[in-house]
């Protein structure tokens, strides 16, 4: 008698920088296992729309992915300076965490917006943060590109340059890589692909569809996005909530939805 393998589940959750208010949880629920969670201004504001929504989100079933924005390259004058920076963060990251309710050793996954090889500043910051961290009872990771970019006789994505530093053997990574292939474009599969599809065999979360769309990353895309560039979800007949779309292993990639102890 033949044993048929389980194949491992995997789980689609969602991503933006404004929370989309209570009203949009029902319907987005159909869909999504997990949503993001920000944990201070995402890129581009000033405040913070997610802070207090914990236990509503909780309350529909969703499980997180926390989200802390990082600074960029050039905000870091030297190794000094940014280990101390990623500490002042780290600490901030995990009080806000606390204050929140999500419980110890939840990840927290450090926004890192820009591509290819980071400089040796950014790593001194990342091996601060983790360390940081670890001590606040939180662990560690990283949203960063898994999309190659060329360099003279090679190609470097910035998750293989941030592993290759090393910052911790538990490093978390969840990547972003709305290319197509291997993204399926903004389309929302009943069997969700493994994060691992995108390119980066190591990363437990893949965001692979973004709004508004990257057209030169998106153009052998099937079609999904809207006309205005975006992405939505099915059900919101008004548009009114764009959003990215994530694939990950777990429906709680964070480990943050039980009780904070």
């Amino acid at each position: 008698m033949s044993v048929e393998k389980e194949v491992p589940a995997n789980y689609l959750g969602f991503d933006r920088n404004i929370f989309p208010g209570g009203g949009a949880l029902p319907i987005l629920r159909k869909t999504f296992a997990f949503s993001a969670y920000w944990l201070n201004a995402p890129p581009g504001e000033k405040t913070n729309t997610w802070l207090g929504q914990r236990e509503l989100l909780r309350a529909h079933g969703f499980g997180f992915l926390l989200l802390f924005r990082g600074p960029r390259s050039r905000e870091l004058k030297d190794e000094s300076a940014a280990a101390e920076k990623g500490t002042r963060d780290a600490r901030s990251a995990a009080s806000a965490a606390k204050s929140e309710g999500f419980p110890g050793q939840a990840i927290i996954f450090l926004d890192i917006e820009e591509g290819g090889r980071l400089p040796a500043a950014y790593h001194s910051y990342l091996r601060a943060w983790t360390a940081e961290l670890s001590h606040a009872g939180y662990r560690a990771g990283a949203y960063c590109s898994g999309i190659p970019v060329k360099e003279p006789g090679a190609a470097i994505t910035t998750a293989d340059d941030i592993r290759a530093h090393a910052p911790s053997k538990d490093f978390v990574f969840f990547i972003f890589n709305d290319v197509c292939p291997p993204s399926p474009g903004c389309t929302f599969p009943q069997n969700p692909p493994s994060p691992a599809i995108g390119g980066i065999p190591y990363a437990e979360v893949w965001q692979f569809a973004q709004s508004p769309r990257r057209t030169e990353r998106t153009v052998h895309c099937a079609p999904g996005y809207h006309k205005d560039g975006n992405c939505y979800v099915p059900g919101d007949a008004a548009h009114a909530w764009f959003l990215d779309v994530d694939t990950a292993d777990s429906s709680d990639p964070s480990n943050a939805a039980t009780t904070s102890k």
